[in-house]
């Protein structure tokens, strides 16, 4: 296709073409793509590598030949403003020579050499056509970022050049990246590409640390610090004192950009908000330059990178980013707030000196910045993985194992997004994409929002649920409350921005689906009607059509009551409204879908911050998958319970009491409430536990084959010692009945015949020369036998057990049964200790005897007087 070349020589632009920096590199780009196919270019901010590269590779400046260039940009904002930027420099109005496509908004023409597009409508060509036909050079700029689209990019891209199109030329482009890392990615089994480098004559930017005079809190989930965020404004007003020219000020999120451009009220400066849901118009004035009024411009990170804030001297950076985070054990998604990296404050400060020398306002000491990570992390590693795991399996890798990905995604929450993939029907059994997953993919949500539109139009019509699913897509302003249903009344009679790109995107989604069930596929879990609807005409309520659609996107998300204005969502995961006495109409409702939710760092509950009101019936019909019923036998709150249950996920629907429970199922409830509660629960009387420490005595002393018993072994051991108890036991009365001493000696060694041994070895009594037979107490560290000291008499060394290996402690008592003395060693007592004892008792028991030598002595337990009348 032959385009022709506009001719720039008089355009506005021309100048500025021709001094953009990366020019010195084009020709090392040019001879890398020409011999690798494929380059990786580094260029400071402000070169032009986001302008004049894709220019020069289209042929659309200087004299190379006539190329399609297409440029993949990460956010909406940086892809209208790269294309206006280059149409600009060639003369033009977008839509010429250079396009752009972005989600609900396309600007081409029949002469398009270049067109922007942001990595998600990348992914969706990729998708539709593989080859990607008359497309000769893709250029991913800024991959530094590493969003998951990016990489996901990157990755079919090397596979179509791999497989399909060797002639595909590509380029990653970043001002700062892991150069050497993408090098050997885009490089494979071939060995790494080129690295170009273009080197900025971006000017001086001066860097000033302006930490807060006192320490403030860490940012914890999303809340920072108000008192960081006054430290800020502070900065900025003192920037403004202090230089000269707009300043730009880098926020973490649409919340903090609000409350610092409240403290900035008054400033004799115009102060302007920059994010990716501000209006079109505010995003093309800010680009557009102040027009000789000074300007504070507050941006998240979408004016990190891509994007020239004309007028811009000056860079205020709090140092902090907001990121995505997964919980993929409660399929809650939040953002968090994390201090951002050395990569990301360069960018920042970069902005500082694109048309002049400029100033940077750290809002950090020198001494953290060391402490800084130094790249962000990967998306991949932190984010949701539904949409890219159904991106996979549609380009025929379920797995990803075959996708060259700088990082490999993490297996549990792969494993995760699948589990939500064949939920919804998108893919089959071994991971395929299904014809149902196909289209979802192909209608630019999230597979969960594609799953509530698809099933939702059988519902309740193409558009309602496209209008709903559209608030979803992009969570609307808290001003409009966290009910769902009144949220969709506002966006209808809304005049504000939010409105306005919710119609745009309604209308979209109305036009991808067309007709209601084409192609739709079974509901998935959606069979009931809508209560009170006829099906796919758009009946029923506000309230009842944002509710299902709500929780077709979020089944495990619909949520009972449990008193105090707290839910229980199916997910198994406690809910609480966010705003707390508001007259919030969520905090009455006995049924939700929850929409949005987040669950705060070391939070026991999660947030609802957008549900809609349901019923019953319409909880059962959205997340009928979830629905069960079966016999509930399980050992809770101290015994054994027996029911018939139904539930939907984790919330109990109803229940009654089983009359004859299945025996496997109640013996493993019991076994279950023995080790929880241990071995306690048994009866275990004097004489057991006895048996217990004569057993345990053995083991100790003398090993194998006598067992260990304790606790954890016998928890452990509870079918070799207490199978036929368990097997009738049916509660735990049933349990406190059992002797635990008889089901001990089960254990005993009776297989080699050692068990016969055991009172030999382990006696519970020993006679003593009185002949008496005293119990032998094995619970300490040695046995004790406790025996008054005159029926010892006679005695010459002290008793033996374990088969004389191991002495008895002798706990010598006084005809009262006190204790008198205590030895291992008896023969030494009648010798040495004897004595002291002797003149210490016999007068405190003189009717006792006392003899001289107690060693030959007639043992006796009776007096001295009894003795003699024999």
């Amino acid at each position: 296709m032959t385009l022709p070349l506009p001719d720039a020589g008089g355009t506005p632009g021309a100048a500025a073409l021709a001094q953009l920096p990366v020019r010195s590199a084009l020709p090392a780009l040019r001879a890398a793509l020409d011999g690798a196919g494929a380059a990786v270019l580094c260029a400071p901010p402000g070169t032009g590598k986001t302008t004049l590269v894709p220019l020069e590779l289209a042929g659309l400046t200087g004299g190379g030949p006539r190329r399609r260039v297409v440029v993949a940009e990460p956010r909406r904002i940086a892809a209208r403003a790269a294309a206006r930027r280059m149409a600009w420099l060639l003369g033009e109005q977008v839509g010429g020579a250079v396009g752009f496509t972005v989600r609900g908004e396309r600007r081409v023409g029949a002469r398009m050499a270049v067109e922007v597009v942001t990595t998600g409508v990348l992914l969706q060509r990729l998708q539709r056509d593989p080859e990607l036909a008359g497309v000769d050079v893709v250029v991913l700029d800024e991959c530094h970022e590493r969003h998951l689209d990016a990489d996901t990019c990157a990755a079919f891209l090397l596979d179509v050049r791999e497989t399909l199109r060797p002639e595909l030329r590509l380029v990653a482009a970043s001002a700062t990246t892991d150069a050497e890392g993408w090098a050997r990615l885009l490089g494979g089994a071939g060995g790494p590409v080129p690295v170009v480098e273009a080197a900025g004559v971006s000017h001086p930017v001066e860097v000033l640390w302006a930490p807060p005079e006192r320490p403030v809190a860490p940012a914890h989930g999303m809340r920072v610090d108000p008192a960081l965020l006054a430290h800020v404004a502070g900065v900025v007003r003192r920037a403004l004192r202090e230089r000269a020219g707009d300043v730009l000020c880098f926020l973490p999120g649409v919340g903090e950009i609000g409350r610092v451009a409240g403290q900035l009220a008054g400033v004799d400066a115009e102060v302007l908000q920059v994010h990716g849901r501000a209006p079109a118009e505010v995003q093309d004035a800010v680009l557009a330059g102040g027009g000789g009024v000074r300007r504070v411009v507050l941006a998240t990170s979408v004016a990190e990178s891509s994007l020239t804030v004309p007028g811009v001297r000056v860079v205020v950076d709090s140092g902090l980013a907001r990121v995505p985070r997964q919980d993929h054990a409660r399929g809650l998604g939040a953002l968090a707030t994390v201090r951002a990296s050395r990569a990301a404050a360069r960018q920042r400060a970069g902005r500082a000196g694109r048309e002049a020398p400029g100033a940077v306002y750290r809002c950090w000491s020198e001494g953290e910045d060391g402490r800084l990570p130094r790249f962000p992390d990967p998306e991949i590693r932190v984010a949701d993985l539904t949409a890219f795991a159904l991106q996979a399996a549609c380009w025929g890798d379920p797995s990803a194992e075959g996708l060259a990905l700088l990082d490999a995604p993490p297996g549990g929450a792969l494993a995760a997004a699948r589990e939500v993939l064949a939920a919804i029907g998108a893919v089959d059994g071994a991971g395929r994409a299904t014809e149902r997953g196909v289209r979802m993919a192909r209608l630019g949500l999230h597979p969960r929002l594609a799953r509530a539109l698809l099933d939702g139009a059988r519902e309740v019509g193409v558009r309602r649920a496209a209008e709903v699913v559209a608030l979803l897509s992009e969570e609307p302003p808290r001003s409009y409350g966290d009910d769902l249903a009144a949220a969709w009344r506002t966006a209808r009679r809304g005049g504000d921005a939010y409105a306005a790109r919710w119609r745009q995107e309604a209308r979209r989604l109305v036009s991808a689906v067309g007709e209601p069930g084409a192609g739709a596929g079974a509901a998935s879990g959606a069979g009931d009607r809508l209560p009170g609807s006829a099906g796919g005409a758009g009946a029923g309520s506000d309230d009842a059509v944002a509710g299902l659609v709500a929780a077709l996107a979020f089944p495990e998300r619909v949520a009972r009551a449990r008193g105090a204005g707290s839910y229980l969502m199916a997910s198994g995961t406690g809910a609480e409204p966010a705003g707390a006495g508001d007259g919030s109409r969520l905090r009455d409702a006995r049924w939700l879908a929850v929409a949005v939710a987040d669950r705060p760092v070391a939070a026991a509950s999660a947030r609802i911050r957008l549900a809609a009101v349901i019923d019953e019936e319409t909880a059962r019909a959205a997340a009928g998958a979830l629905c069960s019923s079966g016999e509930e036998v399980r050992w809770a709150d101290g015994d054994v319970v027996a029911r018939r249950v139904t539930r939907l996920g984790a919330i109990e629907l109803a229940a009654r009491p089983l009359a004859a429970p299945d025996p496997g199922l109640l013996r493993a409830a019991v076994v279950d409430g023995l080790r929880r509660e241990g071995p306690g629960l048994l009866r275990w009387t004097a004489a057991a536990a006895g048996v217990r420490e004569r057993m345990a005595f053995l083991h100790r002393e003398l090993g194998d084959p006598w067992p260990d018993v304790s606790d954890a072994v016998l928890l452990e051991r509870l079918e070799d010692w207490l199978g036929p108890e368990l097997g009738r036991a049916r509660r735990r009365a049933d349990l406190e009945r059992v002797d635990a001493g008889q089901a001990l000696v089960r254990l005993l060694p009776w297989a080699t015949g050692e068990a016969v041994r055991f009172e030999e070895l382990a006696p519970e009594r020993l006679e003593v020369p009185s002949g008496s037979r005293v119990r032998v107490d094995y619970g300490g560290e040695q046995p004790v036998l406790a025996v008054k000291l005159q029926e010892l008499f006679g005695l010459r060394e002290s008793p033996r057990v374990a088969g004389g290996r191991v002495p008895v402690l002798v706990h010598l008592l006084s005809p009262a049964g006190r204790p008198a003395a205590v030895t291992a060693d008896l023969a030494s007592f009648w010798r040495d200790g004897y004595r002291s004892v002797r003149a210490e008792l016999r007068g405190r028991y003189p009717k006792h005897p006392w003899p001289e030598d107690p060693s030959t002595a007639e043992p006796t337990r009776h007096t001295a007087a009894r003795l003699r009348r024999g």
